[in-house]
């Protein structure tokens, strides 16, 4: 499936790896990153409008949906490395500065993006996540069931993969059940979509949440200690995941990032098909500081 009146092509990023990007409308660009379990048909409606007046850069991230999926060599799915692909994106269609939104997995890449090429990200946006260190320091007791397959996706190589394998469609359909508040906001042909890319990607997904638990704790900790922050103008929009597991959510954003706006709304977490408006509204408000 695509973005309707968008184009794409196939971008070489790294060695031997490609991502499958759509791109569409002329002005100022911006980059959309997608979450999990999806791709970036996600942003569709987001897209669609942005396109309006801007040059609109929407990968598939590497690892998920048509990219490339490359083994594992214990940073290839570091959100460094693949900050860097979005980077190499952005400069292989003439942008050597873009806007940046990502959401859930996405968002993560994004904000790393933000802080390892502050010079390239003009303007920065996380949909529904927090920062890999804040995410696990407010992961505990019984509340942290919520975030099961963190846990489980962490594992070393072998298990995890085999078990999501066996069932993978119950497997990536449960999150999209269970974390979408209007079902319809997920089409059944564009939900067969998800669950097909997910379904041939199991070995890449786990690679990606893996490293989350790893090398990106790594990543993030120096960034910590050296006190890097996001120096760009930036935008979060989150459920209130402050309120249910018991933390400060817009304290937690602001250590990261000094000119923050942060809104809490009450879509679900796949909130660019869920409430799109919302979304545009709070990303052309973003371009516009």
């Amino acid at each position: 499936m695509q973005i309707t009146g968008f184009d794409y092509q196939r971008v070489p990023v790294a060695d031997g790896v490609s991502l499958n990007v759509a791109i569409g409308g002329s002005g100022s660009p911006v980059v959309l990153l997608h979450g999990f379990p999806q791709t970036h048909l996600m942003w569709r409606h987001v897209a669609a409008d942005l396109a309006a007046d801007h040059t609109v850069i929407v990968p598939d991230l590497r690892g998920y949906g048509d990219s490339d999926k490359p083994a594992d060599t214990g940073e290839t799915y570091s959100k460094r490395t693949m900050a860097a692909d979005v980077v190499a994106v952005a400069r292989a269609f003439g942008h050597a500065r873009f806007a940046l939104a990502g959401h859930d997995r996405g968002a993560l890449v994004a904000i790393r993006a933000g802080l390892d090429h502050p010079d390239a990200v003009t303007h920065l946006a996380s949909l529904d996540v927090l920062p890999t260190l804040d995410m696990w320091d407010v992961m505990h007791g019984a509340s942290a069931a919520v975030g099961f397959h963190l846990y489980l996706m962490a594992q070393p190589p072998g298990l995890a993969e085999k078990m999501i394998g066996a069932v993978p469609d119950e497997f990536f359909g449960y999150f999209l059940d269970a974390w979408t508040q209007n079902p319809d906001a997920i089409p059944a042909d564009v939900r067969a979509e998800y669950l097909r890319a997910s379904r041939e990607a199991v070995t890449s997904i786990v690679a990606d949440y893996r490293a989350t638990a790893g090398i990106d704790i790594t990543h993030d900790t120096a960034d910590r200690e050296a006190g890097r922050r996001l120096a760009m103008p930036v935008t979060v929009l989150q459920q209130d995941w402050g309120a249910a597991l018991g933390y400060d959510a817009e304290a937690v954003w602001r250590a990261w990032a000094p000119d923050l706006v942060h809104r809490t709304v009450t879509s679900g977490h796949f909130m660019a098909e869920e409430g799109p408006a919302e979304v545009i509204k709070a990303l052309r408000d973003l371009l516009a500081r």
